[in-house]
């Protein structure tokens, strides 16, 4: 659906999420302890972190062994 009229489109496309490490700039992020990973947390951060990835495994891991 190409717009030639130069009109927005009626939806435009979702922001990527606040606050997440990506490519945005902030405090120094910790590595995942898993894969090495940016994660979503800072580096004063206490306790294990996790990147999303290795934190869905994880919960995946801990939801089936029972």
């Amino acid at each position: 659906m190409d717009q030639t009229d130069g009109t927005e489109p009626y939806c435009p496309a979702p922001a990527a999420p606040a606050g997440r490490s990506g490519d945005m700039p902030g405090p120094p992020y910790a590595d995942c302890l898993e894969c090495g990973k940016p994660t979503e947390y800072g580096v004063a951060t206490p306790g294990v972190v996790r990147c999303p990835v290795c934190e869905w495994q994880e919960a995946q891991r801990t939801a089936c062994s029972g």
